[in-house]
């Protein structure tokens, strides 16, 4: 399972992400429509979500990894931000209704990696989704996959974290498996060692647009690397922004 030990490191690494833009984004996308309930899919450590909860009356955090869910819920528990939080897995999402808006940010669709999957997964957002309502999502671009991806290594090192990243290219175009090793200090000041393995897959534009039509969604637009600008996706862009609404 992925995530299974990375929610004590994940924001250590992650210190850099830009937060701000995917909210930036969110709210340039959403202008003008009434949102009071918004669904944060995939929402990892709650950053994305808790940014969320500063602009939107209600929002919900769902995420299957419990335990990047319970230090979601901790850090905003701390900071006094109200939010629902959900343990499931975007594949199988049930039991949410009448959402306003959903996001889902930060390579999560990228983790469902079979048309199938992919197929139930836009259909069971499309349920939780109230008339007018709208899922945004973005994924790797897929020559940038290709180009700076594939079977290539990367690594970061800290005081108190490091890891190694092996990227391999998987069977299929845009498929890539993640091997992760991990170095974390401890409380006696070793380093424990632990392995993870994630799977992602991008698929391209058409393919991705096909399906939410597929689905019942319209009014589908794409966009490239946070900017709402008409023809912003091109041949150099890493990543790829979708807005699709619900037709009824």
């Amino acid at each position: 399972m992925v995530y299974e030990r990375m929610a004590d490191i994940y924001d250590l690494f992650m210190v850099n992400a830009p937060y701000d833009k995917w909210l930036q984004l969110t709210e340039q996308l959403l202008e003008g429509r009434e949102i009071q309930c918004i669904a944060d899919v995939g929402c990892g450590t709650g950053e994305i979500t808790r940014r969320l909860a500063q602009v939107y009356p209600h929002v919900v955090g769902v995420d299957y990894a419990v335990d990047m869910l319970s230090k979601a819920e901790r850090k905003c528990r701390d900071t006094g931000t109200s939010i629902q939080w959900v343990c499931q897995d975007v594949r199988s999402l049930n039991g949410i209704t009448g959402l306003d808006a959903v996001v889902s940010f930060c390579d999560v669709i990228n983790y469902i990696t079979t048309e199938q999957e992919l197929a139930h997964t836009f259909q069971n957002i499309y349920d939780a989704l109230s008339e007018k309502g709208v899922f945004l999502f973005d994924v790797h671009a897929l020559s940038f996959v290709m180009e700076n991806y594939m079977n290539e290594t990367f690594a970061d090192v800290t005081e108190e974290a490091s890891y190694i990243w092996f990227c391999l290219a998987g069977e299929h175009i845009g498929e890539m498996y993640h091997e992760l090793t991990f170095f974390s200090k401890n409380e006696k000041g070793t380093y424990s060692r632990f392995d993870e393995v994630h799977h992602q897959r991008t698929f391209s534009v058409d393919f991705y647009k096909k399906l939410l039509q597929q689905k019942g969604f319209q009014n589908i637009k794409v966009y490239g690397d946070f900017s709402i600008k008409a023809n912003s996706v091109d041949e150099n862009t890493a990543r790829i922004f979708f807005f699709a609404e619900k037709s009824k």
